[in-house]
């Protein structure tokens, strides 16, 4: 799932207390043992999976379910703000 959240969506989720990833241009396989949300910073990409593309960049707000398998094309160097939520 994607969203363009509000200001006050961030603060709410407390996102700049989040750990930040940083990724160069790739391309490599992930699964998701666990539910992660994410808010791209800069940069931009594209996950794949059995169901299709899903194409999100900066100012994306992102929802991995737990137990996706996908391939990630980073074509824009990624910087996020990321966080595995307990179920």
């Amino acid at each position: 799932m994607i969203q363009r959240p509000s200001p006050e969506t961030l603060e709410t989720l407390k996102v700049k207390t989040w750990p930040v990833w940083e990724k160069e241009i790739s391309e490599f396989n992930w699964h998701y043992d666990g539910r992660e949300i994410c808010f791209l910073l800069e940069g931009e990409a594209v996950v794949s999976t059995a169901d299709g593309e899903v194409r999100f960049g900066q100012g994306d707000l992102v929802t991995f379910p737990k137990g996706l398998h996908c391939t990630w094309k980073i074509h824009k160097p990624v910087r996020k703000y990321y966080c595995f939520p307990p179920d």
